[in-house]
């Protein structure tokens, strides 16, 4: 099977070597707008470079296209490829808004390919154990929910022309850094969020970027339970990521690489005894991106549907986007599914 990757920054890597690893898979091509950056990563992988992905596209016209380009790009450049009748990978967010979200189902409706979104932290051991843990109802009804991430993003990490940027990020910690665990609380739940009240501010590089930094969000699920989240990168270190659910009989926690159940008496069950798979990249991004990239190709080779596609990875958009219109109205937001 034939690859290409466009986009050959930090999280291409990750991609790249994951796509050298696997059997059956010829890395063909690479693109991006930066000659340098294309060629380096066409010399490492033994490929072509580009400079133009459309160019690319139609000149390999690749089985599969991993897009790690920035947020403004994603949309465009998935909708180019499926229309080629390409399969997509591409990071997360699908989109940066519920306009382009439209466009990326609808080009999803009239492909007959694969198009996929990177949740990888989904595949993460200790989050497969919650979710386990959750869909067998052995510790009861779930009562409430709550999601932290407590990152650092100083000045250095906004030096390139379009991190912090509106326009090209399209918001900061929401949209970029939390979103993967946003995600993970609604998937862990088991439901969907069908209101949200949020409130995002700058609380650390006023001068520095145009986004915010800090979030909290409010989300009321279909089944009426409440979950909290709280994001942000002004803090002084990359901690692991928390999310707990609440249940009848024990609190189950995502700390990281490890899965808990806390008892009401204070015992405390480890729920995933594995170590994770090796983690490329850094390691707060979670290890799941192997895990997620080979399910996504063994979906291509047995006709099974991804199961993070443009609705489901959608979904992240629609919360997202209603966190940023909550916080700017400084009401309650309802979110309305087509």
């Amino acid at each position: 099977m034939r690859v290409s990757v466009i986009g050959c920054g930090n999280i291409s890597n990750v991609h790249l070597e994951i796509l050298a690893s696997m059997g059956g898979i010829e890395i063909s091509s690479v693109a991006d707008i930066v000659a340098e950056k294309a060629d380096k990563a066409a010399e490492k992988y033994g490929c072509k470079a580009y400079y133009d992905y459309r160019k690319m596209l139609d000149e390999e016209h690749p089985d599969v296209v991993h897009i790690c380009t920035p947020h403004y790009l994603h949309v465009e450049m998935a909708v180019e490829a499926l229309s080629r009748d390409i399969h997509v990978l591409c990071e997360k967010p699908c989109a940066m808004n519920r306009e382009e979200l439209a466009k990326i189902k609808m080009a999803q409706l009239m492909s007959t390919c694969e198009y996929g979104v990177c949740f990888q932290n989904r595949y993460n051991a200790s989050v497969m154990a919650v979710k386990k843990a959750v869909e067998t109802g052995k510790y009861g009804a779930i009562k409430g929910a709550r999601a932290i991430v407590q990152w650092c993003r100083n000045e250095d990490y906004y030096s390139d022309d379009w991190h912090g940027t509106l326009k090209k990020e399209g918001g900061g910690v929401v949209i970029n850094q939390g979103i993967h665990t946003q995600d993970l609380l609604r998937y862990l739940m088991g439901c969907d969020v069908v209101s949200v009240t949020g409130h995002v501010s700058n609380d650390h590089l006023k001068d520095v970027i145009e986004v915010e930094d800090t979030a909290h969000a409010r989300f009321i699920f279909e089944n009426g339970t409440v979950g909290l989240y709280d994001a942000t990168t002004a803090f002084g270190l990359n901690a692991k990521n928390i999310i707990d659910i609440f249940c009848e009989r024990a609190d189950l926690r995502v700390e990281g690489d490890r899965a808990y159940a806390i008892r009401p008496d204070g015992e405390i069950e480890l729920l995933n005894t594995e170590n994770d798979a090796e983690i490329r990249g850094k390691d707060y991004w979670g290890s799941g991106h192997e895990a997620l990239i080979h399910d996504f190709y063994d979906c291509i080779a047995t006709g099974r549907r991804f199961p993070i596609d443009s609705h489901e990875g959608g979904k992240s958009v629609e919360e997202f986007s209603a966190i940023y219109e909550s916080s700017k109205l400084g009401e309650e937001i309802i979110i309305k599914r087509k």
